[in-house]
């Protein structure tokens, strides 16, 4: 299965070797377990002058990489908050149902537009704050390496 994380914005370098950390990981501990990819594509930032506006551009952009049939989960703050190991129970189920891709989407600072919200399989919360889009990403990535390593068999410390 392959993993994808779509994220509106540019990371910034100190955050962006801590995502990039992460993700090694999580590819290096995945490959055991049939995550044969993760991968991050960053989208490009709407210049409109509306919001509305710029979260259907970046919307569109965002559908334009999503791969047929994946298992799309967003990122919102009104997404059900999971523990680490409801979290790797998901991912395995989508793995062992076949699920050829899984893709995470994190939205810019205004948010997704409803046509992508309405497709989306799951909604994924880190809690009721509000996040900077860099550290959801980080989050996010440090998630899906703590749940390939539980699926891997690693003992999870809160078990």
């Amino acid at each position: 299965m392959r993993v994808l994380v779509l994220a509106v914005g540019r990371m910034k370098s100190a955050e962006g070797e801590l995502a990039a950390r992460y993700l090694k990981r999580a590819v290096q501990a995945g490959r055991n377990i049939g995550i044969r990819s993760v991968e991050i594509i960053e989208i490009k930032e709407s210049r409109a002058q509306d919001a509305e506006r710029r979260k259907l551009e970046e919307s569109i952009a965002i559908a334009n990489v999503i791969p047929d049939n994946a298992a799309l989960v967003i990122l919102d703050e009104r997404g059900d908050g999971q523990g680490s190991g409801a979290f790797a129970e998901r991912l395995a189920q989508w793995r062992d149902s076949g699920q050829a891709a899984v893709v995470f989407v994190i939205g810019g600072a205004d948010g997704l537009a409803e046509s992508l919200r309405s497709k989306a399989k799951a909604r994924l919360s880190f809690g009721n704050a509000t996040w900077p889009h860099q550290l959801v990403r980080i989050m996010l990535l440090e998630q899906l390496y703590r749940a390939v390593t539980i699926l891997s068999g690693h003992p999870y410390h809160r078990e």
